[in-house]
């Protein structure tokens, strides 16, 4: 009598491989699932910076000198949102009666914040002692940053609300690079 394959091998095997395919069909869906959201920020556009309110335009003195103000906007980081925190800040002043300048506190030699002298009329970086003009101008041909104060857009909205568009910029960098 020839051999015959033992039936119960061919039985065992059909229901293993059954088993795997039921098996890979009820995994895929929560797999998917679990890397759709590990990926999600990675599909993301990127948001281009928008227009905050700061402040209105009575709050600006008349003489031009500059005040500073925080920015406060809605901020996504990864997974998290953070509604209405401080996302940084900027000095407005007035230059015509309804036209204001904009102008961000950061150093663009290192990123530190930039002070305001009303004394001497001009801001001051603490970490390298370089100055800048009121229009963010560098003062000092010596100065380490690399490129003047970085000036930000303004809106005037409803005849007094002071409209910023707010973004960071690369520090010690030559060009104005928005991170």
């Amino acid at each position: 009598m020839p051999d015959q394959p033992a039936q119960p091998e061919r039985r065992s095997f059909l229901i293993k491989a059954g088993a795997a395919v039921i098996g890979g069909v009820v995994v895929l869906p929560p797999l998917g699932a679990g890397l759709s959201t590990l990926f999600d920020p990675l599909r993301r556009q990127a948001t281009a910076s928008q227009f905050v309110r700061v402040t209105s335009l009575n709050a600006l003195p008349d003489d031009g000198s500059p005040r500073q103000f925080p920015v406060i906007s809605s901020r996504e980081d990864a997974w998290n949102k953070f509604p209405q925190v401080r996302v940084g800040a900027g000095y407005l002043r007035k230059t015509a009666p309804t036209v204001v300048q904009a102008i961000d506190v950061v150093c663009p030699h290192a990123g530190c914040f930039v002070n305001y002298s009303p004394e001497q009329q001009h801001y001051l970086c603490p970490c390298h002692n370089s100055s800048f003009a009121l229009d963010g101008a560098i003062k000092d041909p010596k100065s380490p940053s690399p490129r003047p104060l970085d000036g930000l857009e303004v809106e005037i909205r409803n005849e007094t609300e002071i409209w910023v568009k707010f973004q960071n910029f690369r520090a010690g960098s030559h060009e104005k690079v928005p991170v």
